[in-house]
């Protein structure tokens, strides 16, 4: 009989982790230069003055609608995970919100400075008029945001963690306002349109956060009860997605009269930032779909998380331009 040649040995087939890991670099490198190149880069050829301290300013600001996301994120996917019969939610990963909350009010903490120094970037402490802070809207709805982070912090290390969606509640409800200064033509509408965009976002971003580290810590001991709460999600993120994009519509029309909105799309700052917002959402939407149809026709599911790894980091791109719409000029209404 003919010797038997033995097979060569071959080696497993590496994972493209390198190459996830470099495009999760690139993107998070993009993020980071958005607060400063952005403002630069959308005020360039428009004739507007950049406002002194706006790169700073949509840093700090980046960061508190972050904090927002991660906490309400978690309480979101917490309770659809709740729903699935069967899930180990004593297996669950360890909550970041409380984290998220000192991180947003150490920023909320920068942004009140900034108004205590006439919406300028404090040199030193003198420079800080604390009165500005007790004695103007925005200065009041400023101390509003760190006191609400603060709490939910503590919240946060309580026995109802929960407890943080109410004060980071009032930290939507703040910005809300304090995105539309009463001088502005029926302010309270624009604030409710702000306050149902920036909770769904909030939503939205957040729980497909938590979501898919359900999946990654539960995806070997319970994979069925994972993708359960991922199809529980992409069930209620097409309401989310169809309220934000309905809230942003009208809240842009009621920045850029209809007769306008092409000229100042690409003349002014705030134009042109908003269709740099609009192409990530949708490339966000390409991956969402694309996740969606994998889930319902992948066997285990398992093959979704790809697409949605890439929707949630384009969710943080989304984040940063969002801090970045909060900081450049506001359009003219002609």
């Amino acid at each position: 009989m003919p010797a038997t040649v033995p097979a060569p040995h071959r080696a497993p087939r590496a994972r493209p982790a390198a190459g996830r890991s470099a495009a999760v670099l690139v993107l998070l490198a993009a993020a980071a230069l958005i607060p400063l190149l952005g403002p630069s880069a959308a005020l360039h050829g428009t004739g507007e003055a950049q406002a002194p301290g706006t790169a700073g300013i949509t840093l700090l600001r980046s960061v508190v609608f972050a904090a927002l996301c991660v906490p309400l994120g978690e309480v979101f996917a917490t309770r659809l995970a709740r729903r699935v019969p069967g899930a180990p939610l004593e297996r669950a990963p360890r909550p970041w919100a409380a984290s998220a909350a000192w991180a947003g009010c150490a920023a909320a903490l920068g942004l009140a400075a900034i108004v205590a120094n006439g919406n300028l970037v404090p040199q030193s402490l003198a420079d800080l008029d604390l009165g500005r802070l007790y004695d103007t809207r925005d200065g009041r709805l400023a101390l509003l945001e760190v006191n609400a982070f603060l709490v939910a912090a503590l919240c946060a290390r309580s026995r109802r963690p929960a407890g943080v969606a109410l004060p980071l509640f009032a930290v939507v409800v703040a910005e809300a306002l304090r995105a539309h200064p009463p001088v502005e033509d029926s302010p309270l509408v624009g604030s409710g349109l702000t306050l149902v965009h920036l909770t769904c976002g909030a939503l939205w971003a957040g729980g497909l956060l938590y979501v898919l580290r359900i999946l990654r810590r539960w995806r070997r001991s319970a994979p069925e009860a994972a993708v359960a709460v991922l199809g529980r999600y992409a069930r209620v993120a097409a309401v989310l997605f169809a309220a934000i994009t309905a809230t942003g519509v009208c809240s842009t029309l009621r920045r850029m009269p209809p007769g306008t909105v092409l000229d100042q799309l690409t003349g002014t700052a705030y134009g042109r930032t908003l269709v740099a917002k609009v192409l990530l959402v949708a490339v966000v939407a390409v991956l969402a779909l694309l996740a969606r149809r994998r889930l319902r026709r992948a066997a285990d599911g398992i093959a979704a998380c790809a697409p949605a790894r890439a929707e949630v980091i384009a969710l943080g791109l989304v984040v940063v331009v969002s801090a970045l719409l909060t900081a450049v000029p506001v359009p003219i209404r002609w």
